[in-house]
């Protein structure tokens, strides 16, 4: 290829991965479980609703919202639905939102139930997201970033933590797990009271099982080191009940340095079924050195001049 269309390519391809527009996220669900799952949708105070609080997703379904900038709230599955087809009342076994209806119009997820956690940036501000067990697991979960910038990993609990669930956490006959908290309501197991802080609410034996499983979720309230991801100018894709390929895990903690989104590096292999996207950079530019100088002046002279004509329009 002649070195200089290969140069303006490089440069092209800088500056789209470099400049977000402001127009938010895309936020898709795929139910990949063998049965229908209801999502549930609740938006942060000061932030808008999206298109749907609430809707039916059937086996091999799928639905995607915008998400404007600055959006943050949470998503969720509500299982075992029942809803009346004229009225659209009924409720649902577990994660059920309590508004009687299909649609959850500003309640939330009545524990156990699985959470994605979402605050969607703005222009150069990042993304960030979690898949969260604090109130309990009611079916896997996991969240994949796309087309974004930074530590954009995949985050999310595949493990069937209804399987393992000890008796005390159980619901029914598995059909969900427990936090802890919910549970007992000890003051150490909800990090409140005198255990309201990082430094005096630690892991238990409960949230530790949970975070066995899955590695990279919440599992207690202070537990963000390994569990909250970042990532700039991303779409998403949220799967309910992710392909068996998906779905192994590795139940002791990681041995050898992947990075989470919070930008720190843990100790270990990356849990199967979280890929870290390839890097095409380096491959994409090996070749003459002299060439590649040349070039990485002309696209920093060239954004540079990109940057000053956005800040005057």
């Amino acid at each position: 290829m002649n070195p200089l269309l290969l140069c303006f390519s490089y440069i092209t391809l800088t500056l789209f991965s470099n400049f977000r527009p402001i127009s938010g996220a895309a936020i898709t669900f795929i139910n990949k479980c063998d049965y229908t799952v209801w999502p549930g949708i609740l938006a942060n105070a000061g932030t808008s609703q999206l298109d749907s609080t609430g809707f039916e997703l059937p086996k091999s379904g799928s639905r995607s919202f915008q998400a404007p900038p600055n959006w943050s709230g949470r998503f969720w599955g509500r299982t075992g639905c029942t809803f009346d087809p004229n009225t659209s009342q009924g409720t649902c076994l577990t994660a059920d939102c309590g508004s009687n209806q299909i649609e959850c119009n500003g309640l939330n997820a009545i524990p156990p139930a699985t959470l994605a956690e979402f605050t969607i940036g703005s222009g150069a501000t990042q993304d960030y997201y979690d898949v969260s067990l604090v109130d309990g697991y009611n079916l896997p979960m996991i969240v994949e970033p796309s087309g974004g910038s930074g530590n954009c990993l995949a985050t999310g609990c595949v493990a069937d933590i209804n399987g393992q669930c000890p008796n005390e956490l159980r619901v029914g006959s598995g059909d969900a797990c427990k936090s802890a908290c919910e549970a007992f309501g000890n003051p150490e197991y909800c990090c409140s009271g005198a255990y309201g802080s990082p430094d005096t609410c630690k892991p238990s034996i409960y949230s530790e099982m949970f975070k066995s499983a899955c590695p990279r979720s919440y599992s207690y309230a202070y537990d963000d080191a390994t569990s909250t991801f970042t990532c700039s100018g991303a779409d998403y894709t949220i799967t309910f009940c992710p392909p068996s390929t998906s779905q192994k895990r590795d139940t002791s903690p990681p041995t050898t340095g992947w990075t989470n989104g919070s930008g720190s590096t843990g100790s270990g292999e990356e849990p199967t079924g979280f890929n870290t996207p390839p890097s095409w950079l380096p491959d994409f530019l090996a070749g003459d050195s002299i060439r590649v100088l040349s070039c990485s002046v002309l696209t920093s002279t060239f954004i540079a001049s990109a940057i000053s004509i956005m800040l005057f329009i």
